[in-house]
């Protein structure tokens, strides 16, 4: 796999693993890690070898945010383009072919928990803190928090986190529907390959177009969303992975998947 600096990706067994590696700052988001996710999401998208994305963070936590002092340091144009960057990544990561787990190690904060609310799945570490203060310094969150946050917990729910500002533990996480698992300390990369594993075990394409079904749906009124996802379960019934899925139901063996 490709080198880089502020991220490290692996793949094995079918499934990639994207580490953020900015230990020393808890992973803070900076231009350049927001330039390496965009390269790095854009090559794991046409990777046909990778069936599910875990995101982690090297140390201590997740991520924790953006790059304040970078951030002290730009002019306003240019804090306008570093968080068209991000936005631009978490889009990435909603409109990549792979189902992607958040595996939150520690501290998602912030830009961390935007990152991971762009995810379709995600395991904390109990104890993990989840918030997002950004109200504390004045400023609200930049990169789809106050959009994806309440879509996934419910308004109520939503504001409390958004206007207080206080975070909420992974255990907390869990109770409202934000986070899906949570596991000991350091198990948290293990619980999420041990998912991603059972998903890769599911034919490919239709991993991708459920997927698809799902997010172009949320965002069409029902009827409409039905119809979508209609038209890709029937493109569906038209692949080898049909019919290989249905002949090993019947013959009671395991299915191989060619993505066909």
């Amino acid at each position: 796999m490709k080198a880089y600096k502020t991220i490290i990706v692996e793949k094995k067994e079918g499934i990639g693993i994207l580490t953020l590696n900015r230990p020393e700052v808890f992973n803070a988001i900076s231009q350049e890690l927001i330039d390496e996710m965009r390269d790095a999401l854009r090559n794991i998208n046409l990777d046909d070898e990778i069936k599910v994305l875990i995101i982690t963070g090297a140390g201590k936590g997740f991520q924790a945010g953006a790059d304040i002092k970078e951030l002290s340091e730009m002019a306003p144009i240019n804090i306008l383009r570093w968080n068209e960057g991000l936005v631009r990544v978490i889009a990435a990561l909603e409109k990549l072919r792979q189902p992607v787990i958040a595996a939150i190690n520690g501290l998602a904060l912030g830009g961390g928990l935007e990152l991971a609310l762009g995810c379709q799945i995600r395991i904390a570490v109990t104890g993990a803190k989840l918030g997002l203060p950004e109200v504390k310094l004045g400023i609200i969150p930049g990169t789809g928090g106050t959009q994806r946050l309440p879509r996934i917990i419910g308004k109520g729910l939503a504001y409390q986190m958004l206007l207080t500002g206080d975070p909420i533990d992974a255990e907390e996480g869990l109770r409202i529907g934000l986070i899906n698992k949570v596991v000991p300390k350091g198990e948290v990369l293990k619980a999420a390959e041990e998912m991603a594993q059972k998903i890769v075990c599911n034919g490919p394409i239709a991993l991708e177009l459920c997927k698809d079904a799902v997010e172009i749906g949320m965002d069409l009124p029902l009827e409409q969303a039905v119809q979508y996802s209609q038209k890709n379960c029937v493109t569906c019934f038209s692949t080898e992975d049909m019919k290989e899925g249905t002949t090993a139901f019947i013959e009671k063996r395991k299915a191989e998947f060619k993505g066909k």
